[in-house]
């Protein structure tokens, strides 16, 4: 989506610079020459950001233009330029909304620099407004985000959910699959019934035999009683194999088979029983490499992978489903432990955008819940609230709050974190930048990362 500029300048030498600049970058350009046909403009076309002059000819100056612009629309984007700054109409300009002040002349890097913070923190303003909108809505398929790509996974979770074939999620640990399965099961055809989870990873084979499938009384030592195994617990339901590929195997012929015809007999049993349970399950483990290895069944992995749906790590996903994401996960929080700042300052969830997540959705909803705790009683969740180590991963406070930065800077400092986080490996490095290898081989030797 293309970003939109309003420059309101008296200089027409000013404007026209401007405009070649910000439209070589992509932006769209309105502008004016005085206050009143600036605030129309405005109110016709509602732009991103406004670059608005100090003084202005006619009855309004900028500063009155500012203030009416914040009346009429709390999320206006207003970066101040002048020729005769001083440090009292700058505290002011501050003080009614100007995301900065910046003085005449301005380099067109820093120029571009400050925009692009003060679009960023309007669109982030944006979000957390939507988000609080939702705070009383349960958490579902919109909770993926808005972007084309989580709209796509939203898409394929809805069409399975309503199927009743098994499903195989694949994805990075922490990357959701559970909160998936979960969603999966809401929104099928089962969703009056149980939904049974169990983790096949970390436990022996009789007692993981024990739990799915139930023992006789006497099957082994402690069997005193006769035990239901959770397949008959979720009759009618969902049964949930999260980390199915740490399955045992010698219980992977006795899944294939319960797969196949929905029979098995109890541990010690001789009575075969029949359920009608749809089973969704979990990996993080590569089952292709797994079978070839001849550690997982090649007949169990094809009915398992029937139709697999993979869920992309935290580094692949837009910074806008990031930040979608941590809204969901604050307001989930917010609502289960009733407490916490209702709201989420801009620079925080700037920050939050920019880390990277090795541990994914997990990781992120930790450090939220902490930082909760941490604020307390405070009016909005702050950067200082947040975990120091997020400063060492992603953009520090300084750079958070520094527009003038210079953008090869910034640029620099972004690949050679993205090189880092992914091992030096390029490849990653440039899929998670959203560029391209040979565009990441260009920006390494002109910015001389080793």
């Amino acid at each position: 989506m293309t970003r939109s500029i309003l420059l309101i300048d008296d200089d027409q030498g000013v404007r026209t610079l401007l405009r070649r600049f910000f439209e070589g970058r992509g932006w769209g350009v309105e502008e004016a020459e005085a206050g009143e046909p600036g605030l129309e403009l405005y109110e016709r076309e509602r732009p991103d950001l406004v670059l608005l002059d100090l003084e202005l000819p006619g009855g309004r100056q900028g500063l009155d233009v500012l203030e009416e612009l914040r009346r009429r629309d709390p999320d206006a984007a207003v970066v101040m330029l002048t020729g005769h700054g001083d440090i009292a109409t700058a505290v002011e300009a501050m003080r009614l909304g100007a995301e900065n002040f910046l003085t005449k002349p301005a380099t067109l890097a820093h120029l571009e620099a400050a925009a692009e913070r003060a679009y960023e923190k309007v669109a982030m303003r944006r979000r957390i407004r939507y988000f609080a909108e939702r705070q009383t809505e349960v958490p579902g398929l919109a909770a993926l985000g808005r972007s084309p790509q989580m709209r796509e996974l939203a898409h394929r979770i809805e069409l399975l959910a309503a199927g009743d074939t098994t499903v195989l999620l694949l994805g990075e640990t922490g990357t959701g699959k559970g909160w998936v399965a979960q969603l999966m099961h809401r929104l099928s055809a089962r969703s009056a019934a149980p939904f049974v989870e169990v983790n096949c990873g970390g436990l022996t084979a009789t007692f993981l035999d024990s739990e799915l499938f139930g023992h006789e009384r006497g099957a082994f030592t402690d069997a005193k009683a006769q035990k239901r195994g959770l397949f008959e617990i979720a009759h009618t339901g969902t049964l949930f194999l999260d980390e199915v590929g740490d399955l045992a195997p010698e219980l992977q012929p006795k899944l294939l088979k319960v797969l196949e015809d929905r029979r098995f007999r109890r541990l010690g049993g001789t009575k075969e029983l029949e359920v009608d349970v749809r089973v969704l399950a979990a990996t993080n483990h590569q089952l292709e490499d797994e079978v070839r290895a001849g550690k997982f069944r090649e007949d169990l992995y094809y009915r398992l992978a029937i139709l697999p749906l993979r869920l992309p790590p935290l580094r692949e996903r837009a910074p806008t489903e990031v930040a979608d994401l941590t809204l969901t996960l604050l307001l989930e929080l917010r609502r289960r432990m009733g407490r916490g700042p209702a709201r989420l300052a801009p620079d925080a969830l700037g920050l939050r955008v920019r880390c990277p997540w090795p541990g994914n959705i997990r990781e992120l909803r930790n450090v939220l819940e902490r930082a909760l705790i941490l604020a307390g009683n405070a009016e909005e969740l702050r950067p200082e609230h947040l975990p120091a180590d997020l400063f060492d991963r992603g953009a520090g406070p300084g750079e958070l709050a520094d527009p003038t930065l210079a953008l090869e800077e910034i640029e620099r400092r972004h690949i050679g974190r993205a090189l880092a986080h992914h091992g030096g490996n390029r490849s990653r490095a440039a899929r998670s930048l959203g560029i391209s290898r040979a565009t990441l081989y260009e920006k390494i030797r002109k910015y001389g990362i080793g």
